[in-house]
C-alpha cells in the first residue's frame, strides 16, 4: 500500500520500543499534534487513519500515524495477550517523539484496540496528553456484553471524543452513551449512521461517510477549544 502523498516515513529507534510510522506536516507552522494508531488487525496505513491524518494536518496539526510494537514485529495477525503493555509503551514513546517536534499540545487516539490502549495509557498518566480521539471503541467483545472494558474510565480526566458506528457489534450507541458517563472529563460522541466497526472505511470508502473526517475534526475542535 502506498504512503499518503502528504506523509513522510518517520522512525525513532533510539527508544524501546521504537516508533515507526508516517508523519503528516501541516503547511502552516504547527501548533498542536496528534498521534493516531490502528486496530488489532490493521496497521498505520489503514484508510481511516490516512483520511483523519490528512484532514487534521490540513487544519494545522502535525499528525503521526504509528504502527504499534506488535505490528512492527509481525506484519499480520492480531496482538497477543502479552502485547498490550509494550504497545502502550510504544504509544508513550510516540507521544514523546512528537513533543520533540512540536511545542503545542499533544493529543492521542486510535481505532478499536489502538484506541483502547490509548485510553488506558491516558488513564494511567493524566499529564501525558491533552485529549483523546477514540474511533470504534471496543466496549465489549461481540455478543459478550457482560465483558465491559471500562475499568479505567473513571481515571480519564482529559477530554475524549468517541466516534462510533450504529452497527458496530463491539458496542451499541446506547451502551457507549452509558459508559462515557463514567468518565469525569468532558466527552462527546459522534454516532455514524449505518456503518459498523470499520466506520465505512474498508478498501473502498462508503459514499455515506466521505465527509466523516471533516465531521470528526469539527467535533474534536469543538471539544478542545477551551483547553
Amino acid at each position: 500500500m502506498s504512503i499518503a502523498p502528504s506523509a513522510s516515513r518517520f522512525e525513532d529507534t533510539a527508544c524501546d520500543p521504537p516508533v515507526r510510522g508516517f508523519l503528516h506536516s501541516p503547511e502552516c507552522p504547527p501548533r498542536d499534534c496528534l498521534v493516531l494508531t490502528h486496530g488489532a488487525g490493521s496497521n498505520a496505513q489503514a484508510p481511516l487513519l490516512i483520511a483523519l491524518a490528512t484532514k487534521f494536518a490540513e487544519a494545522g496539526f502535525t499528525v503521526l500515524r504509528c504502527d504499534l510494537p506488535y505490528r512492527q514485529q509481525r506484519s499480520f495477525g492480531p496482538p497477543r495477550p502479552g502485547d498490550a503493555a509494550r504497545d502502550r509503551d510504544g504509544l508513550r514513546n510516540a507521544v514523546s517523539a512528537l513533543r520533540n517536534l512540536v511545542s503545542g499540545r499533544v493529543f492521542l487516539g486510535g481505532h478499536s484496540y489502538g484506541g483502547r490502549q490509548s485510553s488506558m495509557l491516558a488513564a494511567d498518566d493524566d499529564k501525558l496528553v491533552s485529549g483523546l480521539l477514540l474511533t470504534s471503541y471496543p466496549l465489549h467483545p461481540p455478543a459478550r456484553r457482560e465483558q465491559v472494558r471500562v475499568q479505567h474510565f473513571p481515571n480519564l480526566s482529559a477530554p475524549v471524543v468517541f466516534v462510533h458506528g450504529t452497527r458496530d457489534p463491539f458496542a451499541s450507541i446506547e451502551e457507549l452513551e452509558a459508559a462515557r458517563k463514567l468518565i469525569p472529563g468532558r466527552t462527546k460522541l459522534l454516532a455514524v449512521e449505518g456503518v459498523g466497526h470499520d466506520l465505512g472505511f474498508s478498501r473502498k470508502v462508503a459514499p455515506s461517510v466521505a465527509d466523516l473526517p471533516k465531521r470528526v475534526l469539527e467535533v474534536f475542535l469543538d471539544l478542545i477549544h477551551s483547553i
